[in-house]
């Protein structure tokens, strides 16, 4: 399993993620595909600029477990976000529309309550072969992708808070009247 292809490095003007300190908290359910998908993160944030000493790394017995832990990690003062891996496969029964809605809306109820970003690297696939071509296969990682998202988010805030985001007009934007 490759963790990072072309089409998913860090582009030329990156978010950097020197000075940052992440968490991962990773599922174990699926540890295969999850394994993949930590990888891509852990690399995407060392691609980066990120120091290997500011990865916060914990796991999660299952998916559901995500919320719970990313809360306590977005909670520590320490941490700048946090990224949430895990895949949830559909079953027979419609036990994976209850775990993704609770996971995708406990994770965002984290970065509500906490105004940290916590990123969704959680596959909700059909089948084994799905998750792993999104975890490292031919249909890349996202767990590069989500945290790329997080170093973003991350970044926009402390710009946002810092007072360093320039209001500009719809016009100078290239919106159309």
């Amino acid at each position: 399993m490759q963790s990072i292809n072309n089409k998913q490095r860090n582009p030329v003007n990156a978010i950097s993620a020197k000075g940052l300190r992440i968490a991962i908290v990773e599922s174990q359910y699926h540890h295969e595909i999850c394994t993949g998908l930590s990888t891509g993160a852990v690399d995407a944030f060392m691609n980066a600029g990120g120091d290997s000493q500011n990865i916060v790394h914990v796991h999660a017995p299952g998916s559901y477990e995500l919320v719970a832990i990313a809360l306590a990690l977005a909670e520590r003062p320490d941490i700048d976000a946090v990224v949430a891996l895990g895949c949830v496969l559909t079953g027979e029964t419609s036990h994976d529309r209850y775990i993704c809605d609770a996971v995708a809306h406990g994770l965002v109820d984290v970065t509500i309550r906490t105004g940290k970003p916590v990123a969704f690297g959680v596959l909700t696939c059909i089948t084994i072969e799905q998750s792993r071509a999104r975890s490292g296969g031919s249909k890349g990682n996202k767990g590069i992708e989500a945290m790329h998202a997080a170093l973003s988010a991350t970044r926009t805030i402390g710009d946002i808070r810092a007072g360093s985001i320039v209001a500009r007009s719809p016009v100078a934007l290239g919106a159309s009247r």
